[in-house]
């Protein structure tokens, strides 16, 4: 009796605890929106900042961790849709909550030639509303996020398909270009 007294109570703390981690991080952008500030170190070390990337199309993707399946079919896809991108007037940045060390792996493994950012505590995903934060456990939603120029918001992707995220962002991109 009092065993399963002390699973029914685990199974409601986890439950509570990940209710309040979803509720919490509900708080995505939403279009039109300026986009967070933030600096934070790439997979060199090097700090980057969303003003660095003014004046040019951002695309901003947050994702779980470095070198899982999923993780590395959105990152590949997006390497072989550089070209395209680029010639779109866009640079891609990846976000998760790995560490520096972890995204020079995952880069130098997969030949990602875009800047890995590491945001460790989470501070960052969570102002994007892309973080699921669990107490012990902090981990990036799969979000993408459309910035103009300007750093406006103008398209945002949740919960996204691996490999089909570049193709609707390229699809955006040239729809948004020929306004």
């Amino acid at each position: 009796m009092v065993k399963w007294v002390l699973v029914a109570l685990v199974v409601g703390v986890s439950l509570s605890v990940w209710r309040s981690a979803t509720k919490a991080n509900d708080a995505t952008l939403k279009v039109g929106n300026i986009a967070p500030i933030f600096t934070l170190p790439d997979q060199a070390g090097k700090a980057r900042s969303i003003e660095d990337f003014r004046g040019k199309w951002l695309i901003l993707y947050f994702y779980p961790k470095d070198d899982t399946p999923g993780c590395t079919e959105e990152a590949c896809t997006f390497r072989d849709d550089l070209y395209k991108l680029t010639t779109l007037g866009a640079e891609v940045v990846g976000i998760s909550v790995d560490d520096t060390l972890s995204h020079a792996a995952f880069a130098k493994k997969y030949r990602l030639p875009f800047p890995l950012l590491s945001d460790e505590s989470g501070e960052v995903a969570a102002r994007y509303g892309s973080l699921r934060n669990f107490g012990f456990l902090k981990i990036a939603k799969r979000n993408t996020f459309l910035i103009d120029p300007q750093g406006k918001v103008e398209r945002v992707y949740l919960s996204v398909s691996t490999s089909k995220n570049s193709q609707e962002v390229i699809e955006d991109l040239k729809k948004l270009s020929s306004k």
